[in-house]
């Protein structure tokens, strides 16, 4: 008889060995593009990241990054952080399927057989490696974002409660109760998505007091599963803090005490009830409540992490996203209400008319002696008729109206009906967020590229794809095992276990399809969001395992020997997680990955010192977060985030010396900017206003909240621009002395900078740019990111000087220059001596979609450099560029795109004319393939078809107006696809 203890315990621990050597051999050496750097800036220097926090998880990076040697070790070891978390949701997974495997087998561990043994460790080891590789926990398990630990933290309390069930000792059981409400608490710490589980931990225990179930009851349990989920998330999370702040402004303002003293009485007063109930249940001996209260104390233990965002806040350290600095501002943190809220049982659709803006909920702010209402929430009132139920096309936000016709294939000016609502929730929402999502992991992923599907057992082979599908390291087949699998698992369940069968399919319901429905997903995401939803696919993982038991069953059916039918079963099913692991570990390896800090280090480069840096969005931010605040780099350079520009609290950081940067120069004061003031500037031209407004005028005109820039807009005056046409004066003399103005363009320089923004309106960050424009006075550079959207530029990109990858604001304008004009000089010092690219010509390495964005922009910018070089007749220097451009981005790190058939004309002007044909060969063979693909398999895809004529219309141009004949070969199959395009579209071909 073997021990099924020990086995359990050796065979658990040998799957978290495999697990941890994975995911610490695939790991990434630093931090990745999205939230990571944040993560990671935040972590090691425990500031605020964005709302609502993650303050547990922080605590916890930061311990990891004193591991680290210097600081380029620092993110290395907070994604191995990761990396052990995912490795010990492996092991309570494998634990957990053992057992429910125990129960499938309806025995107790002492009276287990061999071979019942072989297959519980069989399904165990089977189940937690299919997870182990599953593509979407894989992805969060190699880099510091708070879902691996969140994982972790579901996979233990799914765990306990199933070990809190074994337990017939009632003062033992209740511990463990406790220890799992602990356990959540930290888990609040982290991520809410741990909460989700509780109604199907409520069956779990309703299941083990109550011997028979009735329907009933289970309907009760899961109520108050639900009742425990809003206790926390609305009761305990946000809302202990919001009763603290409404005693707070009760105290302050009502009774005229100091501020405090509500928060000190609103403490003493609930420490003091739980105590006393503590206290109360113990003596009346009722151990219901007592486990209730201590259980709930418990939660609260381990929601006390949140601590540390109060106390770094009120430091003000460099990264302080919201400020939440005293109980109002924690609450609005807590309750992310700078997100905005999504209607979810009842409310507007995209199309509804809206009626009537109405003040809700006023907002306080401290003031000197008392707490100030500086503004309301703001209520919307649409037309009746444009509600309904369920509302799942709601968004009104830019472009996604359009989206959602599209989608549902409405008319212009056609309204969505009932049918249209539940259409995208099930085609779009649940078929495309959730089970396109789902199909990846358990039976295969198209390619890496956002949208891709998911592939059948028939899907074609990559022998019969174009280039960039067959050479996509994220196109992943399984052949649908894992699924066929976990199917088996959960039909095998249903028919030996309800019970557990039930509690697996109610949390795959709320980890999965539930949270779809929370959530209400907008037609758009900025990324895939697969990750969310990792708690339904770990459910799944658990029918896998089960399913093996199923094959076991089998077997021992056909050969009527248990062990050797159940080793066969496990030993055959190992190829499960076998091939998931073979076709995902190319794309899932991150090793020797380092362009997304590098990217940051090259925009930095760019900059001259004591910049102002414009960025947009979170790539473009968080790694330059990071290597400022982990790595020290470039700390003179301070980026302004123009997402967070149009919040106050963000201004007031502006407004403040951080490391070498000095405060910028804005001249508005809090007044002028403080949330719900001068949101949006509409631009409503005054025909007194003449020739131009001069801007510092208007901005000195916006700081004394003037009159003469103000009309009625419902019960307020609202401040507009009365002119689109700005003037800003130039000192000539301070300008030409200063040598910011490249010699061939110092006549052009006048003494007033002139120039039409372009707009309807202009939103707070654009009226803070303005300020800066005008208050600077030339003195700091200011420099636009290049990724940034066109509307960000205000329409200056003739007053943009090209110095690398980041554009730079100068006083004069040369005409026609719509994506700013080259400064050939500092542009090649930057491009060519100061930027990084390690591992770029690594073949070996993998660079998803986002990462290989980045080359394309790179790319361009060599190209116009290598032009603007050839314009001024520096050959030499133009064909090193042009060289240097194809040694740092080689198409075997990162394969050639759309903006290497640029650089074609310059190979072949500076002489390289075998070279331009090699670079030829290699873009039009792969355009030809990928255009014949396109034309007859996806002839909907213009995106691609239209990429790939540009590529061949390049090619064939270069040599052209070269009058060099290499180029003819291209021509002929250029004017084959573009016919047969033109064709398709209902066009005559030529």
């Amino acid at each position: 008889m073997i021990d099924f203890r020990k086995v359990n315990n050796l065979t658990g621990w040998v799957v978290f060995v495999i697990a941890a050597i994975v995911y610490g051999l695939t790991v990434e050496p630093t931090a990745s593009f999205w939230d990571v750097g944040e993560f990671i800036a935040v972590s090691y220097k425990l500031m605020v990241p964005h709302p609502p926090g993650a303050p547990f998880f922080l605590l916890v990076n930061r311990m990891f990054s004193f591991l680290a040697g210097d600081v380029t070790n620092v993110a290395f070891w907070m994604n191995f952080c990761s990396a052990l978390c995912s490795a010990f949701t492996i092991l309570f997974l494998f634990w957990s399927i053992t057992l429910l495997g125990r129960k499938v087998l309806n025995v107790t561990s002492d009276k287990l057989t061999s071979a019942q043994t072989y297959i519980l460790m069989g399904a165990g080891v089977v189940g937690s490696l299919a997870y182990t590789f599953s593509d979407s926990f894989w992805f969060s398990a190699v880099e510091a974002e708070v879902y691996a630990m969140s994982s972790f933290f579901t996979a233990f309390v799914f765990w306990a409660i199933l070990k809190w069930e074994l337990i017939e000792d009632e003062a033992a059981a209740n511990r463990w109760l406790i220890l799992t409400a602990y356990m959540v608490g930290l888990s609040i710490g982290v991520h809410l998505l741990n909460l989700v589980a509780m109604p199907a931990l409520a069956l779990v225990y309703y299941y083990k007091k109550y011997k028979q179930p009735t329907t009933m009851g289970v309907i009760t349990s899961l109520l108050i599963g639900g009742v425990v989920i809003v206790a926390i998330m609305i009761g305990i999370i946000p809302g202990l803090p919001s009763l603290a702040g409404k005693m707070e402004i009760l105290f302050v303002n009502g009774f005229g005490l100091p501020f405090g003293s509500g928060i000190i009485v609103f403490t003493i007063l609930f420490l003091g009830a739980l105590i006393y109930g503590i206290i109360y249940s113990e003596r009346k001996h009722n151990v219901l409540l007592n486990t209730a209260l201590l259980s709930t104390t418990f939660i609260l233990i381990g929601y006390a992490s949140y601590a540390i965002i109060l106390i770094r806040a009120e430091y003000n350290p460099p990264i302080n996203e919201n400020n939440p600095s005293d109980v109002l501002t924690f609450v609005s943190y807590l309750k992310r209400e700078q997100y905005g809220d999504r209607p979810l049982l009842y409310g507007p659709t995209f199309a509804a008319q809206l009626v009537d803006q109405k003040k809700g909920t006023p907002k306080y702010i401290r003031g000197e002696n008392k707490y100030e209402v500086y503004d309301y929430d703001l209520i919307n009132e649409f037309d009746p008729r444009g509600n309904m139920l369920l509302p799942r096309i709601h968004s009104r936000q830019p472009g996604h109206t359009a989206l959602y016709r599209q989608i549902l294939g409405l008319r212009e000016g056609e309204r969505p009906t009932m049918v249209h609502n539940i259409q995208f929730l099930l085609t779009h929402q649940l078929g495309h967020m959730y089970w396109r999502y789902f199909m990846w992991n358990f039976a295969g992923r198209e390619s890496d590229i956002e949208g891709a599907g998911w592939l059948t057992p028939f899907s074609s082979s990559r022998d019969n794809l174009p280039f960039e599908l067959a050479t996509n390291k994220g196109r992943n087949n399984f052949y649908m095992l894992p699924f066929i699998l976990g199917l088996a698992g959960f039909l095998f369940q249903f028919s030996k276990d309800k019970r557990s069968f039930l509690v697996l399919t109610l949390l795959f319901f709320l980890t999965g399809i539930a949270l779809i429905l929370y959530l209400n997903s907008p037609p758009v995401e900025p990324r895939e969001r697969d990750y969310i939803y990792v708690g339904s696919f770990y459910v799944f993982a658990m029918w896998i395992g089960i399913g093996v038991m199923a094959v076991a069953e089998l077997f021992t059916n056909l050969i009527k020997k248990p062990a050797t039918g159940n080793i066969a079963a496990s030993v055959l099913c190992l190829v499960v997680p076998g091939i998931m692991a073979v076709e995902g570990w190319d794309d899932h390896d991150r090793s020797d990955r380092y362009h997304s800090v590098d990217s940051a280090k090259n925009l930095l480069n760019a900059c001259a010192p004591n910049a102002i840096l414009f960025t947009g969005g979170d790539n473009d931010t968080f790694p330059l977060w990071y290597v400022q605040e982990v790595e020290g780099f470039r700390t003179d350079v301070r980026v302004c985030n123009l997402s967070l520009l149009g919040t106050d609290w963000y201004i007031q950081q502006m407004k403040r010396q951080t490391y070498e940067s000095k405060p910028l120069p804005i001249s508005l004061e809090y007044k002028n900017y403080i949330s719900g003031t001068n949101d949006q500037i509409p631009v409503l031209e005054n025909p007194n206003v003449k020739g131009g407004l001069p801007l510092p005028q208007y901005i000195d005109l916006v700081r004394k909240n003037s009159p003469a820039i103000k009309v009625p807009y419902r019960d307020e005056q609202l401040t507009i621009l009365p002119s689109a046409t700005l003037v800003q004066p130039i000192d000539k003399e301070k300008v030409l002395q200063s040598g910011l103005i490249m010699p061939s363009l110092r006549d052009s320089l006048t003494d007033r900078m002139i120039w039409n923004v372009n707009r309807g309106d202009l939103l707070k960050p654009d009226l803070i740019i303005l300020d800066m424009i005008a208050t600077n006075n030339w003195e700091r550079p200011i420099y636009f990111s290049s990724t940034l959207a066109p509307s960000s530029y205000l329409n200056l990109k003739e007053f943009l000087q090209v110095e690398g990858m980041v554009y730079r604001l100068l006083p004069v304008r040369v005409s026609g220059a719509s994506q700013g004009y080259v400064n050939t000089d500092i542009m090649f010092e930057n491009m060519m001596k100061k930027m990084f690219w390690r591992e770029m010509d690594n073949a070996d390495v993998y660079y998803d979609e986002n990462y290989r964005r980045f080359p394309i922009n790179a790319r361009l910018h060599f190209y116009r450099l290598a032009e603007t070089l050839l314009e001024e007749g520096k050959t030499d220097k133009a064909k090193e560029v042009a060289l240097h451009s194809l040694n740092v981005l080689p198409d075997a790190g990162v394969p050639f795109d759309e903006m290497t058939s640029n650089m074609i004309s310059v190979l072949i002007a500076v002489g390289e004319t075998k070279k331009a044909v090699e670079v030829s060969d290699i873009l039009a063979s792969r355009a030809n393939q990928s255009l014949e693909y396109y034309m007859t398999k996806e002839p909907g895809n213009t995106r691609e078809i239209q990429t790939n004529l540009y590529i061949l219309n390049q090619v064939v141009s270069a040599f052209k107006d070269a009058g060099k004949k290499e180029g003819d070969k291209y021509e002929a199959m250029f004017t084959k696809h573009y016919t047969n395009f033109l064709n398709s579209q209902g066009m005559p071909g030529s």
